[in-house]
């Protein structure tokens, strides 16, 4: 068994066919099929399950994919150890969520390391937090911003930061109340992300402890269109302070209960011994920067 023979596992599981795997990986069909049977012959187990539509790894399979996994992060963490400059330097992919994504500091952060580590080519993904965990652990990402809880025992936390949630609303519509209670949490709409936004699942938290069942959530996927619909008075949205335009005289942010007043996000990577030069600039530029929240660790 060598590393080829692994990423062949690895890619037949991921295509969920022989064809596709060798389609993507160049090769042969026949080369891949023979390749398996090699495998499940000195083996003695089935790796995989034929069927009309491809093939579904069986038990044995599976375990032998995760390692596959293991094996070929290892690799190439072995490769990039040596391979690496002593600069920061090369391609760099790190997930951002969406109420960060906009913030101004991080924005002036992303303006700080490109000037000083030009030669990094960074890119920016997009998504909700048990996205980027999975990207992380798929190793599509080199990082990623995750707000609320993750595996702790495969990512390690290179900063924190802890931002303060507010209650937004139209300053049309509430602008005269002095707290929220005062408008009645059970007669409003919601303005809120996808399900695995750690906020949303906050904002239902926050409900249900009122005693509020049922709620009218309105689903939406940029924070642009959030703050739109809370101007248009369609709802209220809880935010962190950095997603907050706070000199929009059409929008008043009030302060929330103790238990959801707080929001952590970590900068994570994979517990790894190697870390990229670039991943590390980029967490000190992050660090550095003021006014994202307040950065610890």
């Amino acid at each position: 068994m060598d590393l080829t023979d692994l990423r062949v596992i690895s890619v037949i599981v991921e295509e969920g066919s022989v064809s596709g795997a060798a389609e993507k990986m160049g090769y042969v069909q026949s080369n891949v099929t023979a390749r398996i049977r090699k495998l499940e012959s000195e083996l003695g187990v089935p790796l995989f399950d034929r069927h009309p539509k491809g093939v579904s790894p069986t038990e044995k399979g599976l375990v032998l994919h995760r390692y596959a996994k293991e094996i070929l992060g290892m690799a190439e963490e072995a490769v990039a150890a040596v391979k690496e400059p002593p600069y920061p330097s090369g391609p760099l992919v790190i997930g951002v969520v969406e109420t960060m994504a906009t913030s101004p500091s991080f924005i002036q952060a992303l303006s700080e390391f490109q000037r000083i580590y030009p030669e990094v080519a960074l890119s920016l993904v997009s998504g909700t937090s048990p996205q980027h965990e999975e990207s992380m652990l798929s190793r599509k990402l080199d990082g990623a911003f995750i707000t609320g809880d993750y595996d702790r025992t495969r990512l390690e936390s290179e900063l924190e930061i802890r931002e303060e949630v507010s209650l937004l609303v139209s300053s049309d519509k509430y602008g005269e109340k002095e707290t929220f209670e005062a408008f009645g949490l059970s007669g409003a709409s919601w303005i809120v992300f996808p399900k695995g936004c750690p906020f949303r699942k906050s904002n239902e938290e926050w409900l249900r402890s009122e005693g509020i069942v049922t709620a009218n959530m309105i689903e939406i996927s940029t924070l642009e269109t959030m703050l739109s619909c809370v101007r248009a008075k369609l709802g209220c949205a809880l935010l962190p302070a950095s997603a907050i335009p706070w000199s929009d005289p059409s929008l008043r942010a009030y302060p929330v209960p103790d238990g959801y007043r707080i929001a952590t996000t970590q900068l994570v990577r994979r517990n790894e011994s190697f870390r990229s030069k670039a991943f590390a600039a980029f967490a000190a530029c992050v660090r550095e920067a003021g006014g994202i929240g307040s950065t610890v660790n």
